[in-house]
């Protein structure tokens, strides 16, 4: 979707030279040849990872992920519906467990995590940005859980030798919550289910945002050095 796009990760990317070549399924855009690309990044949307009936097009896109990531190896990552996704392709299950996460949370290494690479640089305790019903409670048979919150067991996993994936928002930047708030349902989703309303989450999203994009650029960093190098 429009409104869940690589954000703050655009600018890490230009600096690694890496370029995004985005595609919207939502909007009808189809699936590229992934061979002819160096990895694959799924980023989030407003739909759940199983409603094919009403966005067939998350049938193809769970294959294009398996094939990205059993077959060819791309380096792979995966954020919010994008890490659900791949846990679903890859065999695993994602369902709306009610623990809700909305707002600023802190997410903490496993002990596989604490001395991961891909978490290196980081404190063991960062608040991130989380927007999720929905979690992954059976990752696929191979992955390695590396971060987990008090409501969400996995919040950051490895699955084979080249695939990550987190379920909060470090791509978060200044127009993401703009993007967001044009979603149909997210105010009133945000209202509702955030600790103290709408007018807190906003401002403290905003008032943690260079904290948050300081760590996100790590962990680009990170990534890149993983699997790109």
């Amino acid at each position: 979707m429009p409104s869940q796009n690589p954000g703050i990760f655009r600018d890490f990317a230009e600096s690694q030279n890496v370029n995004f070549v985005e595609i919207d399924l939502h909007a009808g855009d189809k699936i590229p040849d992934i061979k002819g690309f160096d990895g694959l990044w799924v980023m989030g949307g407003s739909m759940n990872v199983w409603e094919e009936d009403k966005y067939p097009w998350l049938i193809e896109e769970k294959k294009a992920i398996r094939y990205a990531v059993e077959d060819l190896k791309k380096p792979f990552l995966g954020i919010c519906l994008g890490h659900q996704l791949l846990a679903e392709a890859m065999g695993g299950k994602a369902i709306n467990t009610g623990r809700y996460e909305v707002g600023l949370f802190e997410i903490e290494p496993t002990k596989e995590g604490l001395n991961h690479p891909l978490l290196q640089n980081l404190k063991e305790s960062e608040k991130w940005v989380n927007a999720h019903l929905v979690e992954v409670i059976e990752a696929p048979k191979d992955a390695i859980i590396l971060a987990s919150s008090e409501n969400c067991q996995n919040h950051v996993m490895q699955v084979g030798e080249n695939a990550y994936s987190c379920q909060f928002h470090p791509e978060v930047c200044s127009h993401t919550l703009d993007g967001w708030m044009k979603i149909s349902g997210v105010p009133d989703f945000f209202e509702e289910l955030s600790i103290n309303g709408l007018d807190d989450l906003t401002s403290s999203i905003t008032e943690n945002l260079d904290v948050n994009n300081r760590a996100a650029s790590v962990l680009f960093e990170n990534w890149c050095n993983l699997v790109l190098n």
